[in-house]
């Protein structure tokens, strides 16, 4: 690691060494696991850029690309497909955290997330045809909705439970229905209107719309 190098090199006689210089080279560059694990992630890409199907990338081929020895991704992936999920992620816009201001901040926040991954989507000819193949493969399918999808919409349940708790939202409306409200009609225009752009301040028009819809009739006022 960085840091035991890092010290082993400050106990180490003035005059240096092969080891010392190896160790100064690697902590002004990344940690060497993390070039690796980059080199893998861009092999598949790579691979996908020049065609190659989900059927036809094996481990054998991605090593080779990547210029690593295939123990190399195994001690870093279960297998392929589990790679293949954090490939697919790796292209994804990053998810960041929540403003936490209030109920509606957050599910703005959420909804606009969803805006922007559909239209990488819909602009990256590549990720179109990487989730074209995950969703011919339901185990891939499945681990991409576990390790990637399940968990934003934990985060999303969290933020309707909140709006429930302090009053914000009604409490008798069946609660898989409720995230539904919201995310659908971004769903819509992004996935089954590919001829429909939705334009910057739609998240928050839907969240406004929606919460209008729910809001207990002597709640708060917004």
């Amino acid at each position: 690691m960085p840091g035991v190098s890092g010290a082993a090199s400050a106990s180490a006689p003035a005059s240096g060494s092969a080891g010392s210089a190896s160790s100064a080279a690697g902590r002004r560059g990344r940690p060497r696991s993390e070039v690796v694990e980059r080199a893998i992630v861009e092999a598949v890409v790579r691979l996908l850029e020049d065609g190659v199907p989900f059927s036809e990338l094996s481990i054998e081929r991605i090593a080779r690309t990547a210029g690593v020895g295939k123990a190399t991704i195994y001690r870093r992936w279960d297998g392929k497909e589990a790679l293949f999920v954090d490939v697919v992620r790796s292209m994804e816009p990053v998810t960041p955290p929540l403003p936490g201001t209030s109920v509606r901040d957050d599910l703005v926040a959420i909804i606009e997330m969803l805006r922007q991954r559909g239209l990488a989507k819909r602009s990256s000819a590549l990720l179109h045809n990487v989730f074209a193949q995950m969703q011919s493969y339901p185990q891939l399918w499945d681990m991409y909705h576990r390790t990637s999808i399940a968990p934003r919409r934990e985060r999303m349940d969290e933020v309707l439970r909140r709006g429930i708790a302090n009053g914000e939202i009604r409490a008798d409306i069946d609660f898989g229905l409720l995230g539904d409200l919201f995310v659908g009609p971004m769903l819509v225009r992004t996935v089954l209107r590919p001829g429909d752009t939705p334009e910057q301040g739609s998240a928050e028009r839907i969240v406004d719309a929606v919460l209008e819809g729910v809001r207990p009739a002597e709640g708060p006022a917004r």
